[in-house]
């Protein structure tokens, strides 16, 4: 290995050294590290949107470090280490590459990822029973991470369906299911409001479901644009921080009328 991650390995190996090393790393699981790994990767995300090459840098590193810590606490039970994470990513990319590294041909990147997904599925269905018994379902669908954020796993999950036919075919055809989740979500919102706890529940489950099924139907024109649905809300939160700290603008927002509110907000926007 190279000096840096040398160093980077024995530098967690003493943070995690349950004699002198530091109280907070040593008592650490994979589950407490888990959302700091998700976090780091949404920061390597954020630096790249903002084209923040040294930003970029540091997160990465920051990434890397969640990587030598579970690779670390894996070592210390006797499962595997960091080297063995780095010769799996290897062999995995070896052997998903056979147009580079070995003689297979592939004619375009459409093609490639087409061949990417075979051996995916091929490496799922060679793994030992009981492998997948976090999955939801098997088939298909099966091995789309279930920690995925859930814009991202819809559409993962419907660009499998899609692999066996079960698809729109463009994004025309599949701009009318929005249009039929959204009155379906009106009717609900509009209907007679319960009362008692129970009923109240019982209407709360069917708006959060009527509300999950029109954000999956809008996923799926996203898709059907080739369009990362989780890309295209980050930017629209950018959007909505930005003309809001426009409205706001030293002003004391509170008790503003909302009519007021949209002037500003029109201001702002024809200003863009």
């Amino acid at each position: 290995m190279s000096p840096p991650l040398d160093r980077l390995l024995t530098i967690m190996a003493r943070l995690r050294d349950p004699a002198g090393g530091c109280p907070w790393d040593v008592e650490q699981t994979f589950a407490t590290i888990a959302p700091h790994t998700i976090e780091e990767a949404y920061e390597v995300a954020d630096a790249i949107a903002r084209g923040d090459l040294p930003g970029l840098k540091e997160e990465l590193g920051d990434l890397l470090l969640q990587v030598v810590f579970h690779a670390r606490m894996a070592e210390e039970q006797g499962a595997f280490a960091f080297a063995d994470v780095a010769e799996a990513i290897c062999d995995k990319l070896i052997r998903r590459h056979p147009h580079v590294f070995a003689d297979a041909s592939i004619d375009s990147a459409e093609a490639q990822t087409r061949a990417w997904e075979s051996h995916k599925a091929a490496e799922r269905a060679a793994r030992p029973s009981g492998a997948e018994a976090s999955e939801a379902v098997g088939g298909t669908l099966a091995g789309v991470t279930l920690g995925l954020p859930a814009l991202l796993r819809a559409a993962k999950l419907q660009a499998r369906a899609a692999r066996v036919g079960f698809d729109w075919p463009d994004a025309s055809s599949a701009l009318p299911k929005v249009a039929e989740e959204l009155a379906e979500l009106a009717a609900e919102i509009e209907g007679e409001v319960p009362t008692g706890p129970a009923a109240e529940a019982r209407r709360r489950d069917r708006l959060e479901d009527e509300l999950g099924d029109l954000l999956f139907a809008v996923v799926n024109v996203a898709r059907k644009l080739t369009i990362d649905p989780e890309a295209a809300l980050r930017r629209a939160n950018g959007k909505f921080e930005h003309r809001f700290a426009g409205i706001e603008d030293g002003r004391a927002l509170e008790g503003t009328p909302l009519a007021e509110f949209d002037r500003l907000w029109d201001e702002v926007k024809a200003g863009e």
